[in-house]
């Protein structure tokens, strides 16, 4: 019997980067790919999907529980260091936007700089000043 050399699991960039270099496989593949499957003692090689599909969530900094559960674990807390995501997307999660009280609607001016992208509140004057603007256009 052929002995198998496992690959330990990708997480993070690495996982989205190979996946992303896999698009043409099978999701079985892909996980196998990245590592996720065990083998049994009598050497068959096993797709671990939810150990797969979960690392895919964590990797895209995608909180799926919105509140903590009753036995105390909860879902990520802000760590104010976010990722770009393979879309190119730059997801600011809720843990953020509660922290601020914003609400769906509020608006804000992006800024960017050489390395840093400022994003400001739009406050109500502001906004009306820029309705203003924009008939007059």
């Amino acid at each position: 019997m052929a002995k198998h050399k496992k690959i330990e699991p990708l997480v993070g960039e690495d996982l989205l980067r190979k996946v992303k270099e896999l698009e043409n496989l099978s999701k079985e593949e892909k996980a196998k790919q990245c590592g996720y499957y065990t083998v049994t003692k009598n050497g068959i090689e096993r797709v671990n999907m939810m150990k797969f599909l979960n690392a895919l969530i964590d990797a895209e900094g995608i909180q799926l529980d919105s509140a903590p559960s009753a036995n105390g674990r909860g879902g990520r807390s802000a760590s104010y260091r976010i990722s770009v995501q393979s879309n190119g997307n730059l997801l600011i999660g809720s843990a953020y936007t509660k922290q601020m009280n914003l609400k769906p609607g509020d608006e804000f001016i992006i800024t960017l700089g050489k390395k840093h992208i400022r994003l400001r509140q739009v406050d109500s004057d502001e906004r009306e000043e820029l309705e203003l603007a924009e008939v007059a256009v």
